[in-house]
């Protein structure tokens, strides 16, 4: 057995740890580990546990037992997805939705791997049962402007922990959409409507599989909802929904 890697690696962190000190990823504060946040930081984000949706991975507020559980939303109009899991709730200004702005406008990927020990913690239930990690593509113009997207990225970390494979190629946005922050749900579906496609090329690799669709946040579901139903169309067994944080209603009335 070669004890050389090990305590060279262990020597490499401990140096790295006195150059550049381990600080929380939202506020700075020190820390003994890396990749991590402070406790304070911790318990202001506020995670969604059970009970919840099983369809649309929104918190409930009372459960019936430890079975699937689904909420009014979901039976009134059930999502095409199989069932959706999220991090936290999406709250403006707060520790996650800071992280996640950051990954995406700032280029700021230290959360990464934080981030995909989140995943897979809010997916556990999920994870076994996929066959390949998807996540939600940007359009070729996007992606040269930005110069990455951050869904793959969160993709990729979550297959190395995972050890689930992750294909970027196998969903592709077609057209580019306007922005839908001021859109409602039903303005964001039609803005999305045919936006994504499986390519013919990949639809081999995509029949009868079950794909893992994995997405920074969730608001009203439309672009979950415009993905799954392109990888439906290009043979999809099941899809399931992953992201790292969603945002609710008072009602949970949107999906």
């Amino acid at each position: 057995m070669n004890l050389a890697a090990p305590i060279l690696k262990g020597i490499g962190r401990f140096a790295a740890d006195l150059l550049v000190p381990p600080v929380c990823l939202a506020c700075q504060v020190r820390l003994d580990s890396r990749d991590a946040l402070c406790g304070a930081c911790w318990m202001s984000i506020s995670f969604i546990r059970r009970p919840l949706c099983d369809r649309l991975g929104i918190p409930l507020p009372f459960g019936t037992g430890d079975g699937p559980l689904v909420s009014a939303a979901a039976s009134a109009d059930p999502p095409f997805w199989g069932r959706a899991r999220a991090v936290a709730i999406y709250e403006t200004g707060g520790v996650m939705s800071r992280l996640i702005h950051a990954m995406k406008y700032a280029d700021r990927h230290d959360a990464r791997r934080l981030f995909a020990r989140l995943l897979a913690d809010a997916g556990h239930e999920l994870l076994p049962d996929c066959d390949v990690i998807v996540p939600v593509p940007l359009t070729y113009r996007r992606l040269v402007r930005r110069q990455f997207n951050q869904s793959a990225l969160l993709a990729r970390e979550l297959s190395l922990l995972s050890g689930i494979p992750w294909a970027s190629h196998l969903l592709v946005k077609a057209r580019d959409t306007p922005p839908q922050v001021s859109l409602s749900g039903n303005a964001r579906r039609e803005n999305l409507r045919g936006a994504f496609e499986v390519p013919e090329g990949a639809r081999p690799a995509v029949a009868d599989r079950r794909i893992l669709l994995l997405d920074d946040v969730v608001t009203t579901g439309a672009t979950a909802e415009a993905a799954t139903r392109a990888l439906l169309r290009g043979g999809a067994r099941a899809v399931d929904v992953l992201t790292l944080a969603r945002v609710t209603t008072p009602t949970h009335a949107l999906p």
